[in-house]
């Protein structure tokens, strides 16, 4: 398996503490440890952890009290990379990162709903991760239209920050239907649960900037690890 590219350090980090914050684990008032403490406990340079607090600040997320410190404000829906990211640990939260599997060029899979003109598409298999454990697997399909070629090591952990970047596709709605299915066949060892294992299971049409649909996928993810969660204010 293909490590995704990892967003930019103080991204990821500012994704990390929006999870942090939408899960609950940062509630609002709180306040942050010093700057230079919070970096080392975090493993970063101080410099990055303030470009990340300065994304927060821009959301909306963090108040600065000139002498006191760094406060949260939570809200219920914030703009973030992973906004249309549905999963989370069981406790709540919990950073995504990727492991790619396989990125061919296939006929579109019988039953799904059309999602663009072309007969054939970019399907990309992942092991989905938060926090560094496995709870998902991916079945992504892109239609062809966008590019003629996907290479595994360019992809980036979110997808859709990969799209808008590289390819100037904006994953501007999505619509999701939540059921059971079992594992596929393709499943990788590294995943916990056994093919023809009943999981979770996301089926999702991404609609580009122009409302058209631009890509399917599905997802299988572990019940007990994992959980489908929406946030509405």
């Amino acid at each position: 398996m293909i490590e995704s590219s990892a967003l930019p350090k103080h991204v990821q980090l500012s994704e990390m503490l929006i999870r942090e914050i939408l899960a609950g684990h940062l509630v609002d008032g709180a306040r942050l440890p010093p700057e230079r403490r919070m970096a080392a406990e975090l493993g970063v340079a101080v410099g990055t952890l303030r470009r990340a607090l300065a994304l927060l600040e821009e959301k909306g997320l963090l108040q600065r009290v000139q002498g006191s410190g760094n406060y949260i404000s939570a809200r219920p829906i914030v703009e973030s990379v992973y906004a249309f990211f549905r999963l989370e640990l069981a406790d709540g939260g919990g950073l995504p990162t990727a492991r790619v599997i396989e990125v061919v060029k296939l006929p579109k899979p019988p039953g799904a709903p059309d999602f663009g003109a072309l007969p054939v598409a970019h399907c990309i298999r992942r092991v989905r991760l938060l926090d560094d454990i496995p709870v998902a697997l991916e079945e992504i399909w892109l239609d062809a239209r966008f590019t003629d070629r996907l290479k595994a090591q360019e992809l980036m952990d979110s997808l859709y920050f990969y799209y808008k970047k590289t390819l100037g596709l904006v994953i501007s709605r999505i619509e999701d239907r939540v059921t059971v299915r079992n594992v596929p066949d393709w499943s990788p060892k590294a995943f916990p649960m056994k093919p023809g294992a009943p999981a979770g299971y996301i089926e999702r049409l991404g609609f580009a900037q122009d409302n058209q649909p631009a890509e399917y996928s599905r997802t299988w993810f572990h019940p007990v690890l994992a959980r489908y969660t929406i946030r509405l204010q």
